[in-house]
């Protein structure tokens, strides 16, 4: 296991070197840079003529190394990150970006976890659940939920929550994580409630499709491996039903479950992104939706090279809890 562990983290570097080479290419697709957007914003400014703002634009391109070839600025950031652990510059923000994504990574990271946390423990007990009782109204109400939240679009989810939030309940500060009276107070449980009050609907909206997808998984495996013949024999010798599917049955339904955590932190964050951007929470997603509009290249760049770290580091440990999970994994 050690030596397939430390085989895997090996690749795993490549992989990221490749993936991080791939996310600058994308990122660098739409045309023009952040310079020509620096252009645009003094010409509409009124302050500068266009050969003014080509020239300011020039000496920003030249500062920060624009003018370079792309494959010299790939080098230069993934030298940056990997001998410095520097990100690079935001144009925007005049910052570092790894100290703008340190401010919103922890509240995004607790958000993500706990839509992954929710939708994981929901869907996979109402999956066993339902698949004990097949065709029963509650499996159809099941159904019925795990069809439409799979299928309505997150925003307009978060669309929904937010007026019945402002124009039903007259609730404000829905955009940020605290009240007013809370944002610069210490931690404690009311200021903790008052945070709990203020993302919900984040977590909410991030959990619902994994709810309706690991219910599905966890109904249709569980319902294959009842009729499989281990589990007759095992009824046949007395066990009683709880044990059955409890020792035999679940462990070996899980198993597409685990698989599926490599890949599912992202796709909270992806959650994440959606309902924050309309909720105007601020976390990584509409840090990382601003630096693609405004083409600031190393924000942009850096997140997608951190979820696709999390992609590789959370399949690596999927497949570990496979191993642990069922006893005919061997790794070599």
């Amino acid at each position: 296991m050690l030596s397939y562990i430390a085989r895997r983290l090996v690749i795993s570097v490549f992989l990221l070197l490749g993936v991080g080479a791939v996310s600058w290419i994308v990122i660098q697709l739409p045309p023009g840079d952040f310079a020509t957007t620096y252009e645009t914003y003094l010409m509409n400014q009124g302050s500068m003529t266009q050969q003014q703002a080509e020239d300011a634009g020039n000496r920003l391109r030249k500062q920060y190394g624009f003018d370079q070839p792309q494959v010299v600025q790939y080098i230069n950031w993934m030298k940056g990150i990997i001998t410095q652990g520097k990100f690079g510059p935001s144009f925007a923000y005049g910052r570092d970006v790894g100290e703008l994504i340190g401010e919103r990574l922890g509240y995004t990271l607790v958000l993500a976890l706990a839509a992954h946390l929710i939708s994981t423990l929901v869907g996979i007990f109402v999956g066993i659940y339902v698949a004990q009782h097949k065709y029963s109204f509650w499996d159809n109400l099941a159904s019925v939920f795990a069809f439409v939240f799979a299928s309505l679009p997150r925003f307009w989810i978060a669309l929904v929550i937010a007026y019945t939030l402002v124009f039903v309940f007259n609730q404000h500060h829905i955009t940020s994580f605290f009240s007013p009276e809370y944002a610069l107070a210490p931690w404690s449980f009311a200021k903790l409630g008052n945070f709990i009050q203020h993302v919900w609907p984040i977590v909410m909206i991030a959990g619902l499709g994994g709810v309706a997808r690991n219910m599905r998984v966890m109904r249709g495996n569980l319902l294959d491996v009842l009729g499989a013949q281990y589990v007759t024999t095992a009824r046949s010798k007395g066990l009683a039903e709880n044990k059955v599917i409890s020792r035999h049955a679940v462990p070996n339904a899980l198993h597409p479950i685990v698989a599926y955590q490599g890949t599912v932190l992202p796709y909270m964050f992806q959650g994440e992104m959606e309902a924050a951007i309309v909720l105007g929470i601020p976390t990584l997603g509409p840090l990382f939706y601003d630096s693609l509009v405004t083409q600031d290249i190393y924000i942009a760049g850096s997140l997608l090279f951190i979820y696709a770290a999390m992609i590789v580091l959370g399949n690596l440990i999927a497949d570990i809890s496979l191993g642990f999970l069922d006893p005919r994994i061997r790794y070599n």
